[in-house]
């Protein structure tokens, strides 16, 4: 298969009725929520039948190669496929199979076809695992967390890199509000999948939202567990994240243990990954004792290490009250892979968290106008007035007062 065919089937899928220019809308004929797809609809069958009319006659495609893309993007004729594979297997002469190259191809066209729907039925929902972006990024826009940023990257890029995963990867976020662990969390959706929060593969849990009454603990336990199961079926790759989990009956983290625990990925080719993120103010105040400390002696942010927080948070959480996210089976049996730290915001942090936020609307800026807006915020301790109470979480709002 040349590249040229492909070039001219991209040009067939793009232009619809003969007009390459036109970029098909992002809605997949499978796409439940939004209703079945005309006859004569973008990616319904009229298309369907369109571009194998449009193959047969360029005729470099045989019958063999509109059979696997039809099953691979359509689930068209995959039982005849699955059959004639059986059989060449079985054959002791070896017949014609897809050229490498071809089948490269041919996924590549499948993949490009998914990024216009949602592909959920194969276990795809537009995942896309940038990584190079999500380091760029972080590197760009989280401001004042070294650890966070090199934990976060080089975790998620080992996990997604790993041929046979023998566990989900399991993150807990920890420090004050404000300091960007939502912040990471969705940063860490929108480069996973493209349609980030969004993708039917992320799934949401706020605590105090989700979760509010104790006396319902049971029935949470067997909501969330049926969600779970639910994600985890429809997509080969999962992202749960749960917000406030600081909050969370520790019945209902044990509830979601079985998903995180090890297995056995023996003889799995491509197996179902999950990530858990675990948002939790907990440990917020001893990720600031040694960040004064450290600011006391006069050494840099920076030089805080990993092995020297997460030490200190583990011990932390460990001695929290009973029925608490630390008293979960999750941290006494080593589910969590990294206590993830965010440390206090400081002045210039802030600044830049208000420069951001002016470039996000568009909105002009001057030195003066940072300075203000952070002079708006909190500052603590009493003495030294360096770590910043909201971290950046008001300083969207604040700007407000210097439209005109």
């Amino acid at each position: 298969l040349g590249l040229g065919c492909c070039v001219l089937v991209l040009l067939l899928l793009l232009g619809g009725s003969g007009n390459p220019g036109t970029t098909p809308p992002p809605r997949a004929p499978w796409a439940e929520e939004q209703g079945p797809v005309p006859e004569g609809g973008p990616w319904g069958r009229g298309r369907y039948e369109a571009v194998k009319k449009h193959l047969g006659a360029v005729g470099a495609l045989s019958k063999r190669y509109w059979q696997y893309l039809a099953c691979k993007v359509w689930q068209e004729g995959c039982e005849e496929e699955e059959k004639q594979q059986e059989e060449r297997e079985a054959s002791p002469i070896p017949g014609w199979g897809l050229p490498l190259v071809g089948q490269d191809y041919l996924e590549i066209l499948s993949a490009w076809y998914c990024s216009f729907g949602k592909c959920c039925e194969t276990g795809d929902c537009r995942i896309i695992n940038n990584i190079t972006g999500l380091e760029a990024d972080l590197g760009e826009q989280l401001h004042g967390q070294h650890l966070a940023k090199d934990v976060v990257v080089r975790a998620v890029q080992g996990f997604l890199q790993s041929p046979r995963p023998r566990k989900a990867l399991v993150l807990s976020f920890h420090g004050w509000s404000g300091t960007g662990k939502n912040f990471v969390a969705r940063m860490v959706a929108s480069h996973l999948y493209r349609d980030g929060l969004r993708s039917d593969c992320v799934r949401v849990f706020v605590s105090l939202l989700h979760f509010p009454h104790h006396n319902y603990v049971d029935s949470y336990k067997a909501q969330l567990q049926r969600q779970i199961s639910e994600t985890l079926q429809r997509c080969r790759q999962a992202l749960l994240i749960f917000d406030e989990a600081e909050k969370l009956h520790s019945n209902l983290l044990d509830a979601i243990k079985p998903f995180m625990a090890q297995h056995d990925s023996k003889g799995q080719a491509d197996q179902q990954r999950s990530i858990f993120l675990f948002l939790s103010n907990l440990g917020g105040n001893t990720i600031n004792e040694v960040a004064l400390d450290f600011w006391r002696a006069g050494r840099a942010r920076e030089e805080i290490s990993l092995e020297l927080l997460e030490q200190r948070l583990r011990l932390e959480l460990q001695e929290a009250a009973e029925n608490s996210y630390a008293h979960s089976q999750l941290l006494r049996e080593n589910l969590i892979d990294f206590v993830v730290p965010f440390l206090p915001l400081e002045y210039h942090h802030v600044k830049l968290c208000a420069r951001d936020a002016f470039l996000a609307r568009g909105l002009p800026y001057t030195e003066a106008t940072l300075d203000q807006v952070a002079q708006m915020m909190v500052f603590v301790p009493k003495e030294e007035k360096l770590f910043s109470a909201q971290g950046c979480k008001s300083v969207p709002q604040r700007i407000n007062y210097f439209l005109p």
